[in-house]
């Protein structure tokens, strides 16, 4: 649950000023995997290819009940929020695509 809401929630700070972006999606890719030693978080050349395309400004209302996660439990539901994940790439495979 808390992956599927964690872009439009971050974007919330984004969106209401409050962070750059790019300090923003710092925190949430590159920051990590430094701490843990991982090649990860950087697009260069020999990094894995780990990609996350969204709008971020599409609308999104949260539906728990719509969510994959066996927990339905979202301090997010009904909620609108911004930023919707279009396509998910991990080690250079589509492992989400976007309905519709």
């Amino acid at each position: 649950m808390g992956l599927e809401t964690l872009l439009p929630a971050l974007l919330s700070l984004y969106h209401e000023e409050r962070i750059a972006l790019v300090d923003l999606i710092r925190a949430v890719t590159l920051a990590p995997a430094e701490l843990l030693g991982l090649r990860g978080g950087r697009i260069a050349p020999g990094a894995p290819a780990d990609l996350v395309l969204c709008d971020i400004d599409a609308p999104i209302i949260v539906d728990a009940a719509r969510l994959l996660s066996k927990s339905k439990n979202s301090p997010f539901d009904g909620r609108r929020l911004q930023g919707q994940v279009l396509m998910t790439v991990v080690d250079g495979r589509v492992v989400h695509r976007a309905e519709g």
